[in-house]
């Protein structure tokens, strides 16, 4: 339901923004644990959405990617650029072209998008978000359910974070972040907060997050229906809260193991079993200071999960490397884990 409420939004907002220069709104896609049906937060699941931008008219985005060096959550920009639109005009639509056109006839002229959400030539996260959240708060009674739900707007730098609450008083929490697609693929660069003290406002981070609920849905397509892989996954992240050990780790771990054993294996009269392999999969990884991001270089992906050809012949990315770097954090994480298996 909160799904599709916030499919409605954005239909409005394609609306109100279709003679617009700013971005091109295309449908959300719903990511994350609460959508790839694991959610270790259970009814507390926060909603998160990647609405996916298009260049307006006249423009092109172009994407500047950070270097392997900064993998897997390398900062690239998103550089905007104008572009020529007389092969419009002379096909009989009403376009003014921001390069060829006199400045005295662009005076009428909304700003083009380098005016607006831009910081230089980049496209600014944070000037999008400011520009996503009051778009929200204008459109949201155009919404055909909003009167089924109160709306609260949180206050967020890098992403739309909404509270909504139903006549029943339940209330549900979303986020809304944004991404520029890389070509055809299922992978993009987002507003997506960091872990990093300071993020620059020109920096989106490439992000996995479709592809990966486009794994946990071909696991669900061809694994029996009673199998119980999201259930592993989400007691072994409850199991690790407030450890080093994030669930994206375990998730990591799990899309390894689904990938390696069979589905069959993943019934409940093997549970006990399964959850063994996953701690020890954490086990061995940690004593080698290696966990491998499960998409660069790796040979047995789904075929309908796309991925960049850049991607596909990567070398493997080790999501330990900070354990590998840092002595006190892989000590801090190996005292951590012997803590959990003495309980």
């Amino acid at each position: 339901l909160v799904e599709e409420l916030l499919r409605e939004l954005i239909c409005v907002f394609q609306e109100l923004l279709s003679n617009s220069l700013y971005p091109v709104l295309q449908p959300a896609i719903g990511v994350g644990s609460a959508f790839e049906g694991w959610s270790p937060h259970g009814d507390d699941a926060v909603y998160c959405l990647l609405v996916p931008l298009k260049p307006p008219r006249g423009h092109t985005f172009h994407l500047e990617l950070g270097t392997a060096a900064e993998m897997p959550e390398k900062g690239s920009c998103v550089r905007v650029e104008l572009e020529c639109t007389c092969t419009s005009k002379q096909l009989g639509e009403n376009t003014l072209c921001f390069l060829h056109d006199p400045k005295e006839d662009m005076r009428n002229q909304n700003a083009s998008l380098l005016h607006t959400l831009c910081t230089g030539p980049y496209l600014d996260v944070q000037k999008t978000a400011h520009w996503f959240r009051n778009l929200v708060r204008s459109a949201w009674v155009f919404v055909p359910q909003s009167f089924r739900y109160n709306l609260k707007v949180l206050p967020c730098s890098r992403s739309c974070k909404l509270q909504l609450t139903n006549a029943f008083g339940r209330t549900f929490f979303v986020e809304m972040i944004f991404g520029v697609q890389q070509g055809d693929s299922d992978i993009f660069l987002t507003s997506q907060s960091t872990e990093a003290i300071f993020t620059p406002s020109t920096m989106w981070l490439e992000s996995y997050a479709v592809a990966e609920v486009k794994f946990f849905r071909h696991v669900a397509r061809e694994a029996p229906h009673d199998t119980f892989h999201l259930k592993c996954l989400q007691i072994c992240t409850r199991i690790l809260v407030g450890t080093s050990f994030s669930d994206y780790i375990l998730k990591t771990v799990v899309m390894h193991l689904l990938n390696t054993l069979p589905l069959s294996s993943w019934r409940m009269s093997e549970f006990l079993m399964r959850l063994q392999d996953i701690m020890e999969y954490l086990c061995t990884c940690l004593e080698k200071k290696r966990l491998n991001h499960f998409f660069f270089g790796n040979k047995n992906i789904p075929e309908e999960i796309i991925l960049p050809p850049a991607l596909q012949t990567a070398k493997p990315c080790n999501l330990f490397h900070r354990l590998a770097q840092d002595p006190r954090a892989y000590i801090k994480a190996l005292y951590e884990f012997s803590e959990l298996q003495d309980q």
